[in-house]
C-alpha cells in the first residue's frame, strides 16, 4: 500500500535543529470568516492546520497500524492519559523511552489530561480541589488523578502537546458548579505548570472552561491567557448541548483567544462541524467518531454516511466513493463490505482508513480552500451537497451569517 494509492500527501521531513516548542506560523486568512490555515512546527512534526486528529486512545488507532497513518497523511494523533497512565502506567513508557518509541510513531502525539473522565467515568469519579478519584474500570482499584499526577504521566509519555487537567462538568449542568469548575479549571492550570519536568520538550495547553455562559467562559479565557503557554483548547462542548448554544461557545472563544496561537475545539469530529468550527477560527480538532462509527459498519461520505448493513448494499458493486483515492475505495465495493462488517475484523479495518482518509481529505480540501481564497464557496457547495433541497438547519445558517457566509 504505497503513499500514492492511499491518497495522501507528504509533508517534509523536519529538519534535525527544529525548535523544541511549538511555533505557530499563519499562511493564509480567509478574506471574508475567520477561517485560516498555518503551521504548527512541533517537536516531533510540523502539523499542516486546520488539522483533525485521530484518536488512538491507548497508543493504538483501532484498526489501523501506525505506518497505515503515516501514509494516510496523519501528521498528529491523540492519546489518553487516563487510560495510559492506568495500563501500562508511567514507569513502562519511561522505560520505552515515551509513546513515540513505545507504539512506533515518530510523528507529533497530543494527549488530554483525563479529565474528560469525570464526565464519562463520573459513576466511578469523586471530584475535589485536590485532584479526581477514580475506581478503575479494570481492576476497581482506587487512583488519584491530581493536576501534578496527570502531568507526571504526560511527562513519561512525552507527547507534544499535553493538556492540562481541568474541572470538567457536563454541558447541561448549570448554576454554581459551572463556575466552581470554571475557577478550578484555572487554578489546576498553575499546579500543572510549576509540576512540568519537561518544559523545554513539552507543550501544555490550558483548557477554558466556563460552560454554556458567555460571562465565565470570557473569565476563564482571560485567566488562562495570562500564562505563558503556546495554545489554547476549548473544552467542556460537544456534550449534548443544541447546536445553536455549540457554536456560539465557539464564537465567543475564537474572538477571545490569541489570533497568534493556535485554537483546539476538544472532542469535536462530524464533518459539518469540522467545516463550520474552522470558518469559526478554530485549528485543530479531535474525535473518536471516524474510528468507532467504523466499528459500526458505517462510512463517511461528503453527503453524510453510509450505513453498510442495510441490504439495499447486497448487490451494490460500487466503491464507497467513486472520487475517494483511499485503498478501501480503490479495491473494495459495497456489496463485499456489507457482507462482512461487523462480522469481520478486516472490515473494521477498511472502513477506518476509508473514514479517516475522508477525515484527512476534508482537512487538506479546507487548507487549500483557505490558501485559493475561495473558503466561502467551498462552505456554501459542501452545505448545498448535504442538504440539496436548501433546508438548511437554522443553527448552520446563524453560524456561517456570523462570520460572513450566505449559504445558496
Amino acid at each position: 500500500m504505497d503513499l500514492k494509492s492511499m491518497g495522501a500527501k507528504e509533508h517534509v521531513t523536519i529538519s534535525p535543529k527544529k525548535p523544541p516548542l511549538s511555533v505557530f506560523t499563519i499562511i493564509a486568512e480567509c478574506q471574508t470568516s475567520k477561517a485560516r490555515t498555518s503551521v504548527i512546527n512541533l517537536p516531533h512534526h510540523l502539523v499542516d492546520a486546520p488539522v483533525f486528529m485521530p484518536v488512538g486512545t491507548q497508543g493504538t488507532l483501532k484498526g489501523l497500524l501506525p505506518e497505515q497513518l503515516k501514509k494516510l497523511g496523519c501528521q498528529i494523533m491523540l492519546s489518553n492519559t487516563y487510560h495510559l497512565g492506568t495500563r501500562p502506567g508511567p514507569e513502562i513508557m519511561k522505560k520505552a523511552g515515551g509513546l513515540h518509541k513505545f507504539m512506533n510513531w515518530n510523528r507529533a502525539l497530543l494527549t488530554d489530561s483525563g479529565g474528560f473522565q469525570m464526565v464519562s467515568l463520573l459513576q466511578l469519579a469523586e471530584i475535589t480541589e485536590r485532584g479526581v478519584k477514580f475506581q478503575s474500570p479494570y481492576d476497581g482499584s482506587e487512583c488519584m488523578l491530581t493536576p501534578e499526577h496527570s502531568i507526571e504521566i504526560q511527562n513519561a509519555i512525552g507527547a507534544d502537546i499535553m493538556m492540562q487537567l481541568d474541572d470538567v462538568v457536563q454541558t447541561t449542568t448549570t448554576g454554581p458548579r459551572v463556575e466552581e469548575a470554571m475557577h478550578r479549571t484555572a487554578r489546576w492550570l498553575d499546579r500543572c505548570l510549576t509540576a512540568h519536568q519537561r518544559p523545554d520538550e513539552q507543550n501544555i495547553f490550558p483548557i477554558v472552561q466556563g460552560g454554556l455562559s458567555p460571562e465565565l467562559r470570557t473569565e476563564c479565557a482571560r485567566q488562562l491567557m495570562s500564562k505563558k503557554v503556546n495554545g489554547f483548547a476549548i473544552g467542556g462542548l460537544s456534550g449534548g448541548e443544541s447546536k445553536d448554544e455549540f457554536w456560539k461557545m465557539v464564537h465567543l472563544s475564537t474572538n477571545i483567544l490569541p489570533k497568534d496561537k493556535p485554537r483546539y475545539l476538544m472532542g469535536v469530529g462530524f464533518a459539518t462541524d469540522l467545516v463550520i468550527c474552522c470558518a469559526l477560527g478554530v485549528d485543530m480538532f479531535d474525535c473518536v467518531f471516524p474510528s468507532r462509527t467504523a466499528r459500526f459498519g458505517c462510512a463517511l461520505i461528503r453527503t453524510g454516511q453510509l450505513n453498510l448493513r442495510q441490504q439495499q448494499y447486497k448487490h451494490d458493486f460500487r466503491p464507497i466513493d467513486e472520487f475517494c483515492s483511499c485503498s478501501t475505495c480503490k479495491n473494495y465495493t459495497r456489496a463485499y463490505l456489507h457482507q462482512i462488517v461487523t462480522q469481520e475484523t478486516v472490515a473494521c479495518h477498511l472502513l477506518t482508513v476509508h473514514n479517516i482518509n475522508f477525515q484527512l481529505t476534508l482537512m487538506r480540501d479546507i487548507r487549500t480552500s483557505i490558501i485559493e481564497q475561495r473558503f466561502p464557496q467551498f462552505v456554501q457547495k459542501f452545505i448545498l451537497d448535504l442538504y440539496p433541497d436548501k433546508e438548511y438547519p437554522e443553527w448552520i445558517v446563524d453560524a456561517l451569517d456570523a462570520v460572513n457566509i450566505n449559504l445558496l
